[in-house]
């Protein structure tokens, strides 16, 4: 599956790039004309970057190909689509200037301990292999390496309190992970808070999800079930779940007062 996506990626790119040399263009040009860096159009090109609905649409209004570019990215197999969702996803998380993420039922992907997140893949029904679990949880502590680089994204997280109360892995897998998130909320690139499970109403309450601001200022979301995953680019449903997380950081914990949440969680007061 993850070789067929990439694939799609290389085929999609290369239509992008006949379209803009039978249109006269180098890559800087349509760059210029589309206000993004030429590293965006590059990486279209090479399938090292998915070429998503509303971008897809820019380029044939530029390019002349009537339509042939967002049909392309629309018509996509639905079999195809959600696990490419999840690797679109994973392309933007690691270039993003900023990453805001609320989660309900167990610490974000990008915050947990190798213990925590080997465990939380152990939960999975049907079960994934040793092999599988694994794999995978590899990479997700390789996700994490955009906390250390040299100019880190700014990272918000809410939290609600459940996610923090669940003793994934057992007592000392759980009380790692708690050490690890007072770490992570010392970073000066990240701001933590929890949503305490007394209040009677939040703006949460319909699930998870992550907002992401591209290197070339576009402002995605992405959300998860059980169904499959979801990037959207659409402007209104973005600014929904932007407002909803403004309100959920007004609503959540203060930063200190999270942190003294963790301290009472570990006994460390």
């Amino acid at each position: 599956m993850k070789k067929k996506n990439f694939s799609t990626m290389k085929m999609l790119g290369a239509q992008v790039q006949a379209a803009r040399k039978a249109a006269g263009h180098t890559q800087q040009r349509l760059a210029d004309l589309l206000k993004v860096d030429v590293e965006t159009i590059a990486s279209i090109e090479q399938g090292r970057r998915p070429l998503l609905p509303d971008f897809a649409a820019l380029l044939d209004g530029i390019l002349d190909t009537k339509g042939m570019l967002a049909a392309g990215v629309d018509k996509l197999p639905e079999i195809d689509q959600f696990p490419m969702y999840a690797e679109q996803y994973m392309v933007h998380e690691r270039e993003a200037l900023s990453l805001s993420w609320y989660d309900t039922l167990v610490v974000p992907g990008i915050l947990q301990t190798e213990d925590y997140a080997h465990a939380v893949f152990s939960c999975r029904v049907p079960a994934f292999s040793e092999e599988k679990i694994a794999s995978m949880t590899a990479t997700r502590i390789e996700r994490q390496e955009i906390i250390h680089r040299k100019d880190p994204p700014t990272l918000s997280f809410v939290i609600w309190e459940p996610a923090v109360r669940f003793p994934v892995g057992g007592r000392t897998v759980y009380r790692d992970q708690l050490r690890h998130l007072r770490d992570c909320a010392a970073l000066p690139s990240i701001s933590l808070q929890f949503l305490k499970l007394s209040r009677s109403a939040h703006a949460g309450i319909a699930g998870s999800f992550t907002l992401v601001e591209t290197p070339d200022h576009q402002h995605l979301a992405y959300t998860e079930s059980h169904h499959g995953s979801q990037l959207v680019a659409d402007p209104e449903w973005v600014s929904i779940l932007t407002r909803k997380y403004a309100m959920l950081r007004s609503q959540a914990l203060t930063p200190e007062n999270s942190i003294e949440l963790l301290n009472d969680l570990l006994g460390e007061r």
